[in-house]
């Protein structure tokens, strides 16, 4: 194949249909990993993608691709998290865990949880830093914050999460006992 160039694909609308059969699983798993509510996930992907239909038919230059999608999607989350934060839902006790022997399964189903019963902008603050890696600065930018007081959220939010997580080992004080 010398020479050839990868072909993209349309600008506008027509270009959103050409990468939706391709892009759909990824803005879908993107989402789900960060919600783990089925019904939530499926509700951000149909808004990410109507979205993004609003925006090609106005800027019909645009060229659609998964990662300008999972941009998109990423910014409905947020709003879906800030519009938790105003109605909250009531949470769900921890499930059992299963009898899995990976310590680090557990660990990850037990963080999830604890995640899921911080307020949505603790969850949303954290899961932007922590799980998509972004600098504070662009996590202050999504959450429509200043980069001080999403520091400050961001310092709230991990003291709720080690607050809200289960001790399996008694804590030492700092005079040597336990706390």
């Amino acid at each position: 194949m010398s020479g050839d160039h990868p072909v993209s694909p349309p600008a506008g609308p027509e270009g959103l249909l050409a990468v939706y059969d391709g892009a759909l699983p990824a803005v879908y798993g993107y989402v789900i990993h960060r919600c783990a509510d089925r019904r939530v996930a499926e509700d951000v992907t149909s808004e990410t993608f109507l979205a993004a239909m609003d925006s090609v038919r106005k800027h019909r230059d645009t060229e659609p691709t998964t990662p300008w999608l999972i941009g998109i999607a990423r910014h409905k989350l947020a709003d879906h998290w800030r519009r938790a934060q105003r109605t909250p839902e009531p949470m769900e006790e921890l499930p059992e865990p299963p009898d899995d022997p990976w310590d680090a399964e557990v660990d990850r189903m037990v963080a999830h949880h604890v995640l899921g019963q911080l307020s949505p902008v603790h969850r949303a603050v954290l899961t932007l830093r922590y799980v998509d890696d972004l600098p504070v600065g662009d996590c202050a930018e999504i959450l429509g914050r200043t980069v001080g007081a999403t520091e400050a959220l961001l310092t709230r939010a991990k003291r709720a999460f080690r607050a809200a997580y289960p001790q399996t080992h008694p804590q030492r004080s700092a005079r040597g006992g336990h706390a």
